[in-house]
């Protein structure tokens, strides 16, 4: 996990299916080799990265 502020440079994303609620995540695919996930409430809050493998297979289990 990150826990200093936002790291410069990245761009962040959310779901098209999120609303205005503030219950998101973001994500950034600035980074090779792993995704940065952070609470889009929180913007400078830590930031959990995981590896490529596996954010892809969280994503194919949340589709399920």
């Amino acid at each position: 996990m990150i826990t200093s502020s936002d790291p410069e440079g990245l761009d962040w994303i959310k779901s098209s299916y999120s609303n205005n609620g503030g219950n998101c995540i973001e994500v950034s695919g600035d980074l090779p080799g792993v995704v940065p996930v952070r609470d889009s409430k929180i913007p400078h809050g830590p930031i959990l990265v995981a590896s490529e493998p596996a954010w892809g297979i969280f994503v194919e289990h949340i589709k399920h």
